[in-house]
């Protein structure tokens, strides 16, 4: 079969057969007697083997290699393409969420665009400090899309950046915080859920506030934590619980107390703070250093329950409790 009438059949242009030949992957069994090249079945099927696995990404040099090692085993070459695949896809999709946060940053001209591309690199970068000033930098000079600004606070190791970010995140005033901040709440790392509650409760608006509540049931104890002591000075009662609790466990205490005493300036609340910390106190599994914290905790709690209960703990067995008691109602009083 003449060139003409292979590169009819097989689709590949006879430039390209041509070009197989110079390059060794392909030989012409025959000639005719004019010169011309004789393709035999055999060929054809070769043409056939190097445009199947050239459509799977393989380069020329690499289809010759496969074809002429007689050791060549699929397996390994799919195994291969599967890994380079995974990691172009992954190149692309960075590059197109890359393109997505300018697009969002809504650039006027190209300084503009230049600047996000700036601020967005600088937030991976591996110096704290950059990654700090661009932190700063996206809530004062040039808006960075929230997207990238969540990714950044969710995997922020330095204490100082992250701070930094949260603060960029609750400047920011864009709902658009919400989705991705609620999906780390339930990440499989423990860090990041802790990250992600975190950057909520410095968001001052009514959706912060519900995602917060609703991780007062969440099943990662420092999350209901977090979330308890946020929720504390927005007066929402249901983190009274966790937060007497924290009292109990010397776990953040005085930061706890802080929040109890914020909501006790609710008048309805305070007999039910005081009601909940005295319960704790009569109980006889509280450790003597929990039932000290427990009636420190009880001097911002204004009512009569808890000068009564401080009246009660005047008198108390343990002597620590009863000077601080005492103490407490002396300030009262005063």
């Amino acid at each position: 079969m003449l060139i003409g009438d292979v590169a009819r059949r097989s689709g590949v242009s006879a430039r390209m057969l041509r070009h197989y030949e110079s390059l060794g992957l392909l030989r012409p069994t025959g000639r005719t007697e004019g010169g011309y090249r004789e393709y035999s079945g055999e060929d054809i099927r070769r043409i056939f083997h190097i445009e199947s696995l050239r459509s799977l990404g393989l380069s020329l040099r690499e289809v010759g290699s496969a074809l002429d090692d007689p050791g060549f085993r699929p397996a390994d070459l799919v195994d291969d393409l599967v890994l380079r695949t995974r990691e172009r896809i992954a190149r692309e999709t960075a590059l197109l969420t890359r393109l997505r946060r300018i697009e969002a940053a809504e650039p006027v001209g190209w300084e503009d665009v230049l600047q996000v591309v700036a601020l967005l690199q600088a937030l991976t970068s591996e110096s704290a400090g950059k990654r700090q000033r661009a932190a700063l930098a996206s809530a004062e000079e040039v808006p960075v899309p929230v997207e990238a600004l969540v990714e950044a606070a969710l995997s922020e190791t330095d204490p100082n950046v992250a701070g930094a970010l949260r603060w960029a995140l609750a400047r920011s005033g864009d709902g658009e915080w919400a989705q991705p901040l609620a999906q780390g709440l339930d990440s499989p790392a423990a860090e990041v859920r802790e990250r992600a509650v975190r950057a909520i409760a410095e968001i001052p608006d009514d959706e912060a506030s519900a995602l917060l509540r609703d991780a007062l049931t969440h099943s990662d104890l420092v999350v209901r934590r977090c979330a308890a002591l946020a929720l504390g000075p927005r007066g929402v009662a249901d983190a009274v619980p966790t937060l007497v609790d924290m009292i109990v466990h010397d776990t953040n205490d005085v930061e706890a107390a802080d929040a109890l005493s914020a909501l006790a300036s609710r008048p309805a609340l305070a007999d039910e703070i005081a009601t909940r910390l005295v319960d704790c106190l009569a109980q006889g599994t509280a450790a003597a250093s929990a039932r000290r914290r427990l009636t420190q905790a009880l001097a911002d709690i204004p009512g009569s329950t808890a000068s009564r209960a401080l009246a009660d703990l005047s008198r108390d067995e343990d002597r620590a409790v009863a000077l601080t008691a005492a103490y407490i109602l002396t300030l009262r009083d005063a």
